[in-house]
This record gives C-alpha cells, structure tokens and sequence, in this order.
C-alpha cells in the first residue's frame, strides 16, 4: 500500500530537484580563459571578446608590453592563449618551445616613420642614421629585408632599442632620426605633426604578415574543445571589430589611452583577421627563412609549429 505521504514526499523530492540543479548550476563558477593581449591597436579584438562570450565561460584579457612577454606567458601556461608577433612566435618555435600558432590576429600594422621635414623620404635614405627598432620583433625582420633590398644592412645604421610605446617620444625628443614602430605609435606621429611617413614596409616576400594567435602544444591536445570555443570567441569579436572600424578606434580610445585623432590615421593601416591559410603558412615560412639568414634563429621550427586544423574546420563550417 502507497501511502498518502510518500505520495507527497515524492512529489517534494520531485519538484526540489530540478530547483536543487538550477541552484548548483547557478553557484557553479564559470570557465576562465586567461587571454594575453599587447597594447597596441592591431591587438585590440580580445577587448570585443565579452560581446560574443557564451554562457558559463569568462575570458580574462591580461595586457602585455612586448610580443615576447606574451609569447613567455603562454609557453609557461601563465596564459591559456596569446595575441604576438610572428617574429616573437618563430624564435620561440625554433628553440624548441612548445608554442603553436593556431590562428592569425592582425596583418599590417607597421610603419617607418622619419622626423617630420627631415631628408629621410625613403628606407636608403636610412644610411647613417639612428633608427629605433624593437630587438626580435617582426618589424626587425620586415625593416631588415627592406634596406636589403635597397643594399643597406644594419651596418649601414645606428639601430638604437626602444620599446614600440616609446619610439614616437624618442622621436620627438630627439633621440633618434627615425623608427620601425608599430600602430598606434605611427598614427600618433602622424597627426601630431612630430613624423612623417618612410613606407609601409610591406613589399617583401612576407607580405604585410604581423600578428598570430598562439597556444601552448598542450592546451591542443589536453583541450581541444576550450581551443574550439576560444577561436570562435576570436572569430567574431575579430569579423565584428573588422567592420566597425568606429567601434575599434573608440575601443582603442578606451583601452589604450590614445587620442582618437591619431587612432583614426591608425585604423586604416591595421587589418583585423583570424583566418590562417596557405597564404599565410607561406608568408611565415618566408619570414623563417629570413630569421635563418639574419642569424636570429639557428634553425627553423619543426613541422607542426603552424596548425591550422581549427580555423579550416570554422571556415568550412
């Protein structure tokens, strides 16, 4: 016989527990995901991040100085993936790091900016002057293949390092006749009156190729859904970044601190995108090879250093 009050303790437990699961899932922490990202315009997409998040996942931006700190704090799993140079990519690859670029994040972004009014109108005009370029990053590279082509080498300049945040002050200072610089800093000489454009340097082998996306060997293979769910985050907030140049200058404004003037000079020069193709694989190899050659590297990064399973599987889909 079923009595009167199990039927009731029943219909309790019944009704409780699908409160009981709501409860838990609502006191259940979300999923953390440490993204590091450079302070600089053609990084800006993890700050679009929150927009496109799903539910139960929280994408913590931390916010580096130089391509090789973020490079480090990926390969030391301080973050989960990170937005650097490719230069600052390949020579983590080649002495054997366990680092894998996955995705890309900005292409262009670069600039040779001479004192304004000054004689230095072109890279051969560069011969005996003090130019200010970052040691390891890939301006290094594209600027270094450039005067080549030109018949300059760095014997032919005084290459004084500063970091990209400091190039437009040195300038402006003084302290140097020109710079290899990374955007925003070009855009802000620009408007400022203080430089004026050299070149693009994007007319190597390389292309206009910058900015990767990394992630540490493991997370691939111990993590492949957490890679999935993070570079469809990086897809949209990157497309939607991409078309709104609006929306990514006042973010810029927002989260770098420069003037907007500046930032619109900027934008233009900075091509927001995540696909990872053959184009690119061959770009990079390029700039492996030039690494080679400069004697940056002493050998190239073994096969497997560029993936691209996981944005050819988004673009197929």
């Amino acid at each position: 016989m079923i009595h009167r009050r199990t039927i009731l303790s029943g219909l309790g437990a019944g009704l409780l527990a699908p409160m009981a699961g709501r409860i838990a899932s609502a006191q259940a922490k979300p999923v953390t995901i440490r993204m590091g990202s450079l302070k600089l315009i053609h990084s800006i997409a993890p700050h679009f991040y929150e927009r496109f998040t799903p539910a139960g996942v929280l994408v913590e931006v931390v916010p580096f100085e130089s391509p090789t700190e973020c490079k480090n704090a990926v390969v030391t799993k301080s973050v989960d993936f990170g937005t650097f140079g490719i230069a600052a990519a390949t020579l983590g690859a080649a002495a054997g790091e366990p680092l894998t670029v996955i995705a890309s994040t900005c292409n262009r972004g670069m600039a040779v900016i001479a004192k304004k009014d000054s004689d230095i109108r072109a890279i051969k005009d560069l011969r005996g002057r003090r130019v200010a370029i970052w040691p390891g990053s890939t301006q290094e590279v594209f600027v270094l293949e450039r005067m080549r082509m030109e018949g300059l080498s760095v014997k032919d300049i005084t290459p004084v390092r500063i970091s990209f945040s400091e190039m437009h002050i040195a300038l402006a200072r003084g302290d140097v006749d020109a710079y290899v610089g990374a955007e925003p800093g070009p855009g802000v000489s620009l408007a400022s009156g203080v430089g004026q454009l050299v070149e693009y340097p994007y007319g190597t082998e390389m292309g206009a190729l910058n900015m990767v996306f990394g992630a540490h060997r493991d997370t691939l293979s111990e993590r492949p859904a957490l890679v999935r769910t993070m570079l469809e985050i990086h897809r949209k907030a990157t497309d939607f970044a991409a078309k709104d140049r609006d929306a990514m200058v006042a973010m810029a404004v927002a989260k770098l601190g420069q003037k907007r003037e500046a930032l619109e000079i900027s934008a233009p020069n900075v091509e927001l995108t995540w696909k990872l193709g053959p184009d690119e694989v061959r770009q990079a190899s390029a700039y492996a090879q030039h690494m080679l050659a400069l004697k940056q590297i002493r050998r190239l990064p073994e096969p497997g250093f560029i993936d691209t399973r996981f944005v050819d599987a988004m673009r197929d889909a």
